[in-house]
């Protein structure tokens, strides 16, 4: 099986047992037919959750995936996807992440694993291409998550690659993250959902990886001269990112004016500057990072040498977290920003979840629903201090901490219908800093993607470019259907969004053709890789809509339908209800849908999805 090792993993920490299988790539097998990582994800957990699964229960399921790419000449490929029915949002959820981890999972021989159950206590694993144990890790519990993958580590010989949960994991805050750190600060997070938390709930620490076994291509030459002959538009696609990396979106966002501020009240953010990719290139950058095998190196560590946070040193707050800890609570403190990324990459949390669930408490604090008694001080815009407080508070449950774990959407239950007003979230989770105002492609892309408030479904990357027509709706179903199975095929091969976006394509095309034939001897075509994207999306609206998802859950916050952009170059702009509708009308029937959003038993078919018809007839029927 060229570009696969070739087995799957299942460990039961409830039994301490594991148990193997191989990967069927037969014409119509689950190779073909859904690649690896999120399709392999989606694939393997379809049969082990449901509607009832509690997403903090044993009964959960948490799967593990690389693709065919991983370990291949093809740049930025060293990637992992990480899926489970989620504790944030209650629906099947994605994440995926880099570093030297998935390289060193594809070399143990597993092309995947799944978790199921719960250890007694706290455990670590330790996965080699020689075994597979469960060892004891009582003694890493609250620990935070770099130090527990240096002790991991050590007693793994000093050669594995590890991904840890920290403080947040361990006491189940709904949007708690797993990262991997290896080579002094480098790091691979997989953020969204809630992971980590899925991890803790298991009472499992961390995960180590180590092996040998080499991945083997079916055209070795071919490949080499296919990444040579694409290494140009590589570096010329990721030029700015490896420059300053994703900061650099903010100065151009704000031109934009689509940059959230104030938990959104307006999207103009006064005097960005400080906290723009430039100036901190400029005033606080200490060296260029990059992931394994990645030309890229969009990564950055800053450090602060004076100031309140002089001697605070970490690696570079993305653009996200420069939105959602930073304009979204009104401050542009880099120092402080920079020390907010640490602490929630320590102790192991979601910065946008986070951040934005914050930003909802400050405005319901401004706007009288929240009280100083209720929080134990004043949440002012701008007061980067609370924020800080309120972070580690978060990760420990302590104090008002232990309501913001439950996220933003949560919170808006607790403290009445009028604060739902306030909330910028879509199935349940908060959305990320690509404007569902002021980018259509981004209002119809929210709405209808599978983790909702997610920007790694549908892209915002080619809205950003000066002929994209951001004011009409017209294509921007199309646009969004299309970049939601692009993305699904991207993380299923896998490969960084960065490289394949700015380099081969931010849709489906030859570059991706080629590359499958290369590595694993497939006579593929772009229309046939366009429907496995399609496939893996059908398949993960399938989980959706046995846990009860339908056309009034494919919705928008109330602030981004009813109250329009007050000012800037996207004044005036928001999505209608009226507008949003007719977006989805037209989306079902590119899908295959009906028109309360749920797959078509001719569509599903088609798609090869034969189990899905099954399972769902046979649900209707009980």
């Amino acid at each position: 099986m060229y570009g696969y090792a070739g087995k799957i993993l299942y460990i039961d920490l409830t039994a301490g047992r594991t148990r193997e299988e191989a990967v069927d790539e037969g014409g119509g097998g689950m190779a073909r037919r859904f690649i690896g990582g999120n399709g392999f994800c989606a694939r393997l957990l379809y049969d082990l959750i449901g509607p009832d699964t509690d997403p903090l229960g044993p009964e959960n399921a948490i799967a593990f995936a690389v693709g065919p790419l991983t370990d291949t000449a093809i740049p930025s490929t060293s990637r992992a996807c990480v899926a489970t029915k989620s504790p944030l949002n209650g629906l099947f959820f994605d994440s995926t992440f880099g570093g030297s981890w998935p390289t060193s999972l594809k070399r143990t021989g597993y092309d995947a694993f799944v978790v199921t159950g719960r250890a007694d206590e706290a455990v670590y694993l330790s996965i080699t291409d020689e075994s597979v144990e469960i060892k004891p890790a009582k003694d890493l519990w609250g620990k935070w998550i770099r130090e527990t993958c240096d002790a991991v580590c050590e007693r793994e010989g000093g050669k594995a690659d590890v991904i840890a949960i920290g403080p947040a994991g361990e006491n189940l805050v709904r949007y708690a993250a797993m990262a991997h750190t290896w080579r002094k600060s480098r790091d691979g997070i997989a953020g969204r959902g809630g992971m980590g938390a899925v991890m803790g709930s298991k009472n499992l620490k961390a995960i180590a990886v180590r092996g040998r076994r080499k991945t083997e291509v079916a055209d070795p030459k071919g490949l080499k001269a296919f990444v040579s002959g694409s290494t140009g538009d590589v570096r010329t696609g990721t030029k700015a990112l490896n420059v300053y990396g994703t900061p650099v979106l903010v100065r151009m966002v704000n031109e934009l004016g689509a940059l959230g501020t104030r938990n959104l009240q307006t999207e103009t953010f006064e005097d960005c500057l400080p906290i723009s990719g430039e100036q901190m290139k400029e005033e606080i950058w200490e060296k260029d990072t990059t992931c394994f095998k990645c030309p890229v190196a969009c990564g950055k560590n800053y450090s602060m040498t004076e100031g309140e946070f002089a001697g605070t040193a970490w690696k570079m707050p993305e653009f996200e977290t420069i939105f959602a800890l930073g304009t979204m609570l009104d401050h542009r403190d880099p120092g402080a920003l920079l020390k907010a990324n640490l602490l929630a990459d320590e102790l192991g949390m979601d910065t946008i979840s986070l951040g934005l669930t914050i930003s909802f408490a400050f405005e319901c604090y401004e706007k009288g629903f929240l009280k100083e008694d209720d929080v134990g001080f004043p949440l002012n815009w701008g007061d980067y201090r609370a924020m800080l407080r309120l972070v580690e508070d978060t990760a420990h449950r302590r104090g008002f901490g232990d309501l913001l774990a439950e996220g933003s959407c949560r919170l808006a239950e607790r403290w009445g219908e009028e604060t739902e007003e306030f909330l910028y979230a879509a199935k349940g989770l908060e959305l990320p800093a690509h404007s569902a105002r002021a980018l259509k492609g981004m209002s119809i892309g929210y709405a209808t993607g599978t983790r909702g408030g997610s920007h790694h479904d549908t892209r915002p990357t080619l809205q950003y470019a000066g002929d994209f027509d951001n004011r009409s709706v017209e294509g921007k179903p199309l646009f969004a259907v299309r970049t939601q199975n692009f993305t699904a095929l991207d993380d299923s091969i896998t490969q960084c969004r960065f490289t394949s976006e700015r380099g081969y394509g931010a849709m489906v095309n030859e570059n991706y053709a080629r590359m499958l034939e290369l590595v694993m001897g497939w006579d593929v075509t772009v229309d046939e890789l366009e429907r496995t994207g399609e496939r893996i999306c059908n398949l993960e609206r399938a989980f959706h809509v046995r846990d009860g998802v339908r056309r009034k859950d494919d919705s928008l916050p109330h602030r981004v339908q009813h109250v329009p952009i007050p000012e800037g170059p996207h004044k005036g702009m928001h999505c209608p209800p009226d507008e949003l509708s007719a977006m989805l009308d037209e989306y079902y029937d590119l899908r295959g849908w009906d028109a309360d959003g749920v797959p078509t038993e001719e569509r599903l078919l088609a798609l090869d999805l034969d189990f899905v018809v099954e399972d769902l007839a046979a649900r209707s029927r009980a």
